[in-house]
């Protein structure tokens, strides 16, 4: 029991948590999409089966997406994924929205969307989650930490969405720093890649220093794209 109360493991847990909140926010509002033409009876049952659903799924996921992490190179092409992530919570696109998500009048109908749409949607949590939590310092531990840190996400994605965007349009810094802690977790993730192993030493400094390059890595590609994008809107 003591494992499960070392800085590592509850560092871990955070990364998921705030991982979810960050890029939830798009699974938010397709679960109000999908769940709009429901009766205002069901509306609470399609929000929570639909996300219930979901997050199983993700888990699933994320079983397989530890699993292949552990062959070589692919925590690095993790990695690269993970900053590209990182970069467009940076720089997202105007135009982004959801018009394509088809409401559904019956309760399965519309958590059968909320789960397609969420697998479609989760690629970049998968990758996230599975990179954090392999920080936990214990591959027993992995699977564990995941399934909780889901779990508690889980009340602040339904019920907690709209204050966590609230904040994020009134504090911008939220977003920044979350964008960096996946450029942390991308260059932990190359220090301890089966590929790499041999040539990146392993002490706790060369992580570190791994980690906070991604993070800069992040922060200076994504301001390099916002101070880019006015030329760009003038010149079209």
């Amino acid at each position: 029991m003591e494992e499960f109360l070392t800085a590592h493991f509850w560092f871990a847990v955070g990364q998921i948590i705030m991982i979810d909140i960050l890029l939830g926010g798009d699974n938010a509002v397709v679960i109000a999409l999908a769940c709009r033409q429901l009766p205002a009876h069901q509306r609470t049952k399609g929000i929570l089966w639909g996300t219930a659903g979901a997050i199983v799924l993700r888990v699933i996921l994320i079983f397989f997406a530890l699993t292949l992490l552990a062959i070589p190179f692919l925590k690095f092409v993790g990695a690269l994924l993970l900053i590209w992530i990182g970069v467009k919570l940076l720089t997202p696109d105007e135009d982004e929205d959801h018009g394509n998500i088809k409401g559904s009048d019956k309760l399965w109908g519309a958590v059968k969307t909320v789960i397609i749409a969420d697998l479609v949607m989760s690629i970049d949590n998968v990758i996230a989650i599975a990179g954090a939590a392999q920080t936990s310092g214990n591959a027993d531990h992995q699977m564990p930490l995941v399934i909780f840190g889901l779990l508690v996400s889980i009340p602040i994605i339904v019920w907690g969405s709209q204050l966590v965007l609230k904040l994020m349009d009134r504090f911008p810094i939220i977003i920044t720093v979350g964008g960096m802690l996946l450029g942390w977790i991308a260059g932990t993730m190359v220090q301890t890649d089966p590929g790499l192993i041999a040539y990146i030493p392993q002490e706790k400094a060369w992580g570190y220093g791994l980690g906070v390059a991604g993070a800069l890595l992040v922060l200076a590609l994504g301001k390099i794209i916002l101070a880019r994008r006015p030329a760009q809107e003038e010149a079209s």
